[in-house]
């Protein structure tokens, strides 16, 4: 039960919180934005189970490996990639605090 309200807390509430701090005239669109980083989830259908809920899909998944995370993270240094990489970083902390709390 904590896993899954750590993870999703992560994932839906810490881009609400960057959106609304950092983003205020336009905290809807960077939130929309930020959540979109979720699709990298589309990864998941590869594995076989798509499911596992005792696995971490840090550096299992390829759109969660350590190659990807480094894009993710070089995609916050322009201004015009800088919500799509927060969307995706925010995206891998959310996944790496179930890789903690197993």
């Amino acid at each position: 039960m904590l896993q899954s309200t750590v993870h999703y807390g992560i994932h839906f509430g810490l881009p609400l919180v960057v959106a609304i701090v950092f983003y205020k005239d336009y905290w809807l669109k960077a939130y929309a934005i930020m959540i979109l980083g979720m699709l990298i989830d589309l990864d998941h259908l590869l594995a076989n189970p798509i499911f596992d809920p005792n696995r971490c899909s840090i550096n299992f998944h390829p759109l969660h490996s350590y190659y990807a995370i480094v894009v993710y993270m070089l995609l916050l240094i322009p201004k015009k990639t800088r919500l799509i990489g927060l969307g995706l970083v925010i995206h891998i902390i959310a996944d790496t605090a179930d890789c903690w709390l197993m």
